[in-house]
């Protein structure tokens, strides 16, 4: 099933499998909006991101490490 920029849990459990070894809570979101997009599961449009949902995804991320 193909995730969107509102699926935030999904998208950190994806990113943490992809990038366990990324700096989560230095990470820039310009960084984070391009590990998204790159998700082969992923298939919203890139314009339709914001800092409130990759602060969100950022969030998820750090909780799925925990």
């Amino acid at each position: 099933m193909a995730m969107t920029w509102l699926d935030t849990y999904d998208i950190a459990i994806a990113l943490e499998e992809a990038h366990p070894g990324v700096d989560v809570v230095h990470i820039r979101f310009t960084d984070l909006w391009q590990m998204v997009l790159s998700l082969p599961d992923f298939a919203d449009a890139p314009e339709r991101s914001s800092e409130r949902i990759l602060e969100a995804i950022q969030a998820a991320w750090l909780d799925e490490r925990v």
